[in-house]
């Protein structure tokens, strides 16, 4: 899950024309109807399927080298139900975030897919997607089945419409060779400030940039947002009816990196991914960057690295992530069994999640989490440590069109054109515009 703009630009944050397109891509058909639901109507618990034989369709943007262990998941999941055959599509995010409401609106949308966290309440909010309520009841799903932030993340306006299928958080991956040449101990990676702050001077007596700030989102932002959340802050209010980000907890943030560059941490103007590329080839010490990264380093022959959470810097633990998850498509005539037949697959692979962990993730589901299978994959588990404090954007339509705006604040600042200050705050102004058009836009 190597990242880059084309393929990760609307991942975690929305970033870009994505969400713009979204808007005009798919007529508002007004609400969703509520599927299943309590009393006479609910569906049966989506563990098995019995009715007549159905295909089912699933979108999904997985072109990476998560898109094998997905279809294999497919491929086992067709063979455990012969009366169900899903056939997987598979774009780039950016495509399939027009192809899908585009494709709903004229009556021709899948039947499954994968959205973004930061996707859903803006699918939701303009009839994209389905209520899946009456799936985690019947599945007795709750909160305590995978963590709060994650969990919550897929409600919007009191329903929910997404089901968990994993986290994939920000670690630290350090190069062990750079770090013993400097005289530190590469199997104990600074967890503080202080320590973060010392081993980067120890390294810079060596002649080494330890931590080289990108201004790009991936993963700038990111890290920037990371850091807001350590020191206390948000980006938004709950409801996101303004920007937070601009505070005294942001400001911090994103000095810290700043610091990094005026403090001879970082050399100016790094490029996109020159800050991994340069962990790869020993002049970098520290990347904070996603655990699709796992499987980056894996393919570096000779290099030796590891990974662990994010060090607290600010006064409290804190991680940024995305994470995948499940929807039903709205369809103009409603199928029950084609309905049901899709919340046996989402339950399914949703259990088989270990296997996807393997290709760069952490499983949603707390119980795959504890597991010792899951334990067993060292790096995968050191992030997965996080868990407890990942933060996602609120669920409000069209809040990634709102986050576009922390992109050029953090651009900006690190590439030490405006003032942290100054660079957030006009940001923020921008962002409170967006907001109030949204709300307008969607009612709320």
């Amino acid at each position: 899950m190597k990242p880059h703009l084309t393929r990760r630009g609307l991942l975690g944050l929305g970033v870009g024309a994505g969400g713009a397109v979204l808007l005009g891509a798919c007529g508002d058909d007004g609400p969703n109807p509520v599927v299943g639901g309590g009393g006479e109507n609910a569906q049966p618990a989506a563990t098995n399927y019995t009715g007549p034989n159905v295909a089912l369709t699933f979108w999904n943007g997985f072109t990476g080298g998560d898109g094998p262990v997905m279809k294999s998941l497919v491929d086992k999941f067709n063979t455990a139900n012969p009366n169900i055959k899903v056939t997987m599509n598979v774009y780039e995010w950016a495509d399939y975030y027009q192809k899908v409401p585009a494709a709903v609106s004229t009556g021709n949308g899948p039947d499954l897919g994968i959205m973004h966290v930061d996707q859903v309440a803006t699918n939701a909010a303009r009839g994209v997607v389905l209520p899946l309520d009456d799936l985690a009841k019947s599945l007795q799903l709750t909160e305590s089945d995978f963590s709060p932030p994650v969990w919550q993340a897929g409600v919007y306006n009191g329903k929910r419409y997404s089901i968990p299928l994993d986290v994939h958080p920000l670690g630290m991956f350090y190069n062990k060779k750079v770090l013993q040449a400097a005289g530190l101990d590469p199997e104990k990676p600074p967890a503080t400030k202080d320590e973060y702050l010392t081993a980067l001077d120890k390294l810079k007596a060596k002649g080494v940039q330890g931590h080289w700030a990108t201004p790009f989102p991936f993963t700038g932002t990111l890290q920037f947002e990371a850091l807001t959340w350590q020191f206390g802050g948000q980006l938004f209010d709950d409801k996101a009816t303004k920007p937070l980000f601009a505070e005294q907890p942001g400001v911090q943030a994103l000095t810290f990196l700043t610091d990094m560059v005026k403090n001879g941490y970082s050399p100016k103007n790094v490029a996109q991914d020159a800050d991994l590329i340069a962990l790869q080839n020993g002049k970098n010490a520290f990347n904070w960057n996603g655990i699709w990264t796992i499987n980056t380093l894996r393919a570096v022959k000779g290099m030796e690295w590891g990974v662990t959470a994010l060090p607290t810097i600010g006064t409290q633990p804190a991680a940024w992530a995305g994470s995948h998850q499940f929807v039903q498509f709205k369809q103009r005539t409603q199928d029950a069994n084609k309905l049901q037949a899709g919340k046996v697959f989402i339950n399914f692979i949703s259990q088989q999640s270990l296997e996807w962990a393997k290709g760069g993730q952490v499983p949603a589901r707390k119980e795959i989490r504890d597991s010792p299978a899951f334990a067993a994959l060292k790096e995968q588990a050191a992030i997965g440590t996080q868990i407890d404090n990942l933060h996602f954007p609120p669920s409000v339509p069209g809040i990634p069109d709102a986050l576009a705006t922390v992109d050029t604040a953090v651009n900006e600042a690190i590439l030490l054109r405006k003032e942290p200050g100054k660079a957030l705050a006009d940001a923020a102004a921008k962002a409170g515009q967006i907001l109030e058009q949204n709300r307008k836009k969607y009612g709320g």
